[in-house]
C-alpha cells in the first residue's frame, strides 16, 4: 500500500515557531510579528488578512533575509531522515502550510516530493498583494486531493501531521492523523499524539501501526 504524508510546517516541522515569525526576526520586526500572530490565533485576522499585513511588514525584505530564516529556523531533526525513508518504501511526502510559498518550497531541498504554501509576490516585493493565492485551512484539503491525483492515490491513502486549528479540516479529511506538538483539541482528534523533537519518533508511530510493515 503506497501512501502520501501531508506534513504542516509552522508549529509542527518547525518546533515552536513559524516561518513568518523567522522571517521578521531576521527583518528585526519581532514585536510586530508577535502582534499579528497573536490576532490570528484569535482569529481577528483570517489568512487573507493576515498576509496581506505581513507583506506590508516586510517590504524590505530580500532572499538574503529568506534563506538565513529557512537556515536558523528551529526544525525538528530527522527531516531529511524521514523523507528519505518514505521515498525508499515507495510513497510520497509532502509539505502544505499557509505560510509563503517562496519559504515552504525551500523544504523540497530536503527531500519532499511536493511543497505547497500561500502565494506571495516574488522576494522583494514588487507591485501589490493578490490574496486570491493565499491558503486556508479548508485548501489543505484541495491541494491534498491534487497531489493524491498527481500520485494516483486517494484520501484514503493520506497521513497528515499537524499541531494547531489551521490542520482540523485536513485531520478530518484523511483516516490517518499524527498531532506533533498540538493543542489539545487537536490531540483529541488524532490517530496519533507526538510530543517531542525528532521526526523520526512522530513516523514511527504510524510506520509502527502499518499492517506487515516492521518499523524501522
Amino acid at each position: 500500500m503506497t501512501r502520501l504524508h501531508l506534513f504542516d510546517l509552522d508549529g509542527t516541522l518547525m518546533y515552536g515557531s513559524a516561518a513568518p515569525v523567522e522571517i521578521s526576526r531576521q527583518l528585526g520586526l519581532g514585536a510586530e510579528i508577535a502582534a499579528l500572530e497573536r490576532a490570528f490565533s484569535a482569529r481577528k485576522l483570517d489568512p487573507p488578512q493576515f498576509s496581506l499585513a505581513v507583506h506590508a511588514l516586510w517590504a524590505e525584505l530580500t532572499t538574503a533575509h529568506v534563506r538565513a530564516a529557512f537556515d536558523g529556523s528551529p526544525w525538528l531533526s530527522g527531516i531529511r531522515e524521514v523523507w528519505s525513508e518514505i521515498r525508499e518504501r515507495g510513497e510520497f511526502c509532502a509539505v502544505v502550510s499557509l505560510s509563503p510559498s517562496f519559504f515552504v518550497e525551500l523544504l523540497l531541498e530536503w527531500g519532499a516530493h511536493a511543497a505547497h504554501g500561500s502565494l506571495f509576490p516574488q522576494v522583494p516585493f514588487v507591485g501589490p498583494m493578490d490574496v486570491a493565492g493565499i491558503l486556508t485551512p479548508k485548501d489543505k484539503v484541495s491541494v491534498a486531493d491534487r497531489l493524491c491525483e498527481r500520485f494516483g492515490l486517494s484520501r484514503a491513502d493520506c497521513v497528515a501531521y499537524g499541531d494547531s486549528a489551521t490542520d482540523e479540516v485536513l485531520f478530518g479529511a484523511v483516516p490517518v492523523s499524527v498531532a506533533v506538538n498540538a493543542r489539545p483539541f487537536l490531540a483529541e482528534r488524532a490517530t496519533h499524539v507526538y510530543e517531542g523533537r525528532d521526526l523520526r519518533e512522530a513516523y514511527q508511530l504510524v510506520a509502527a501501526a502499518r499492517p506487515g510493515v516492521a518499523a524501522s
